[in-house]
């Protein structure tokens, strides 16, 4: 086991999304897991039903207990909920961490529709982590939220991807998974560099709760085991691919996916 995370983010009761598909996949590609509580929700593969906010000082204690004992190589942050848990979460990576990368998922809305971000803290998200970020990762709802515009097809991904740069981030990978059509894009831009495109095929499922913290906690894997970024947005991509195309089918509405399709069966 090599490459310690702390993920900083919500827990999903269903088991499919935030948390709980952090800690799976950064365990299943051999990391170690450590997290921060930011809010707790009570929800299944149909939705969120309600939402309970971590108090703010008590987000801090949890990354203050982790970062001052085990450590962590990479820093990964999903669901933040409150301008406050953004503004703490900031403070406490500035004091705490300042050398470790960050992976920022701006988790804004789940699958199902319910807001998983107060509309006053999109603002302090910008302000506050968005610079700080080594990895910012938005599907292209997030990102039209964060740039304030619409984004209008697959070409005009490579020009948002920019504009997400000028913000401060060292990169982003804008994810394309909510255009329409069997081709999928992802853009990956690097300040000072280039863009990258990543293609595939849409696969046919409802089995995809949780796809995007996985692919963020699964590049924050490698960031920690040492991965440059193409290898590891490559390596994440792959594996959730692979999650979704042999995920378990459970529940009625958005189903989550087979993390552990990396581990072989334990015989004692």
């Amino acid at each position: 086991m090599r490459g310690r995370v702390l993920i900083v983010a919500g827990s999903d009761s269903g088991g499919g999304a935030g948390i709980q598909a952090d800690i799976k996949a950064v365990t299943c590609l051999g990391g170690f897991a450590a997290t921060a509580v930011t809010a707790l929700t009570a929800q299944n593969t149909l939705g969120v039903s309600g939402i309970h906010e971590v108090p703010p000082d008590f987000v801090r204690a949890q990354m203050a207990a982790v970062l001052s004992d085990i450590g962590a190589d990479c820093i990964k942050t999903g669901m933040l909920a409150s301008a406050a848990i953004v503004e703490t979460v900031a403070l406490a990576l500035e004091e705490l961490a300042p050398a470790v990368p960050l992976v920022l998922d701006p988790v804004m809305v789940a699958k199902g529709g319910a807001a998983l971000l107060a509309d006053s803290a999109a603002g302090a998200l910008v302000k506050r982590l968005v610079p700080r970020a080594r990895l910012l990762t938005p599907n292209i709802p997030e990102a039209e939220v964060l740039l304030g515009r619409a984004i209008k097809g697959a070409d005009g991904m490579e020009g948002a991807a920019r504009d997400l740069l000028a913000l401060g981030p060292k990169a982003v990978l804008l994810k394309g998974g909510h255009l329409e059509g069997d081709h999928l894009v992802d853009v990956l831009a690097e300040a000072g560099g280039g863009l990258r495109r990543f293609t595939g095929r849409r696969i046919a499922s409802r089995s995809t709760h949780g796809t995007g913290c996985t692919l963020a906690s699964a590049i924050a894997a490698g960031l920690a085991q040492g991965l440059g970024l193409v290898e590891a947005v490559e390596r994440a991509r792959a594996y959730l691919v692979r999650a979704i195309e042999t995920a378990p089918g459970l529940g009625s509405g958005h189903g989550p996916l087979n993390h552990g399709h990396t581990v072989k069966e334990f015989q004692a």
